[in-house]
């Protein structure tokens, strides 16, 4: 019996011992192995390894894509305007020995990075003017920021891939100031195209108006011409009636003034044996 339970001791310390002495590396990690402290070796290959049990001890890392996003910082740029600025980075622990003894955790790393990103991009903006910053330069301005940091975060054991802006924002108190000045500025374009509209307006009137009266002296014109061809058609049609009986075209001319002058009520002052009446006071023959 006595036998037996230390067989069963032995096998449950050589249990632990194999567990303390054996360990896993995932293919998203990376281990820096060290001995009273000091480190032995560096470990980047997923497995099993081992170690010397209770003596050596184990200080895992990332050995992914890490994301580092800043607090907004203010910065002025080079035509002295104030910026909020808000930037991010993507980065990856390339020597966890160096990353063990500069900074030992992320925590603290984010914390150096912050520091570091900062100040390449407030040294990178500070060279620029505004537009520079928001329009032209931006991806020109952010490789040159990206290898600021990642030569300064070398000596971390950090590889830096990629810093960005996220935003970049004028001051609360000098929003209201920029949008006053481009509210002016768009007011004084409006009054300018009003200006140009209301010109061009006038000079389409007066073309109109130069166009109209040209139409209408044409039309007058031509209407005064077709008039006067009808009246002298009317005169040669007189003409070639009074030519073919005198008498009769008398007649129907006379008649016609009678219609025009004698209406109802019409009082006329005239002998009689006037030649006007001579159609009415004839008597007819038998």
């Amino acid at each position: 019996m006595r036998n037996l339970v230390t067989l069963v001791v032995i096998l449950i310390a050589a249990i632990i011992l194999i567990q303390s002495s054996c360990y896993i590396v995932d293919e998203r990690e990376q281990v820096v192995v060290t001995e009273f402290g000091q480190p032995v070796r560096t470990v980047q290959s997923p497995g099993l390894h081992f170690k010397i049990p209770f003596i050596q001890q184990l200080h895992t890392f990332e050995d992914r894509l890490l994301y580092s996003d800043a607090d907004p910082r203010q910065i002025y740029t080079q035509d002295k305007k104030n910026l909020i600025v808000d930037n991010f980075a993507r980065w990856r622990i390339t020597d966890p020995l160096k990353f063990l003894v500069s900074v030992q955790n992320v925590s603290y790393a984010q914390s150096r990075l912050d520091d570091i990103i900062f100040s390449a991009v407030r040294e990178e903006l500070g060279q620029r003017t505004l537009v520079e910053i928001v329009v032209t330069h931006r991806e020109d301005i952010m490789k040159k920021v990206t290898e600021r940091s990642h030569e300064a975060a070398l000596g971390l054991g950090i590889d830096i891939l990629d810093v960005r802006i996220k935003r970049a924002d004028l001051p609360r108190e000098n929003k209201n100031n920029v949008f006053e000045r481009m509210r002016a500025e768009r007011e004084r374009q409006a009054k300018e195209y009003r200006a140009e509209g209301e010109e061009e307006a006038l000079k389409i009137r007066a073309e109109a108006d130069l166009e109209v009266a040209r139409l209408k002296s044409e039309a007058l014109q031509k209407s005064q011409l077709i008039r006067g061809e009808g009246d002298a058609e009317a005169l040669r049609i007189y003409a070639d009636a009074f030519e073919q009986d005198p008498r009769f075209f008398q007649f129907w001319r006379t008649l016609e003034a009678y219609e025009k002058t004698l209406g109802e009520g019409t009082t006329v002052v005239m002998p009689p044996t006037s030649d006007f009446f001579k159609y009415l006071t004839k008597k007819r023959p038998r």
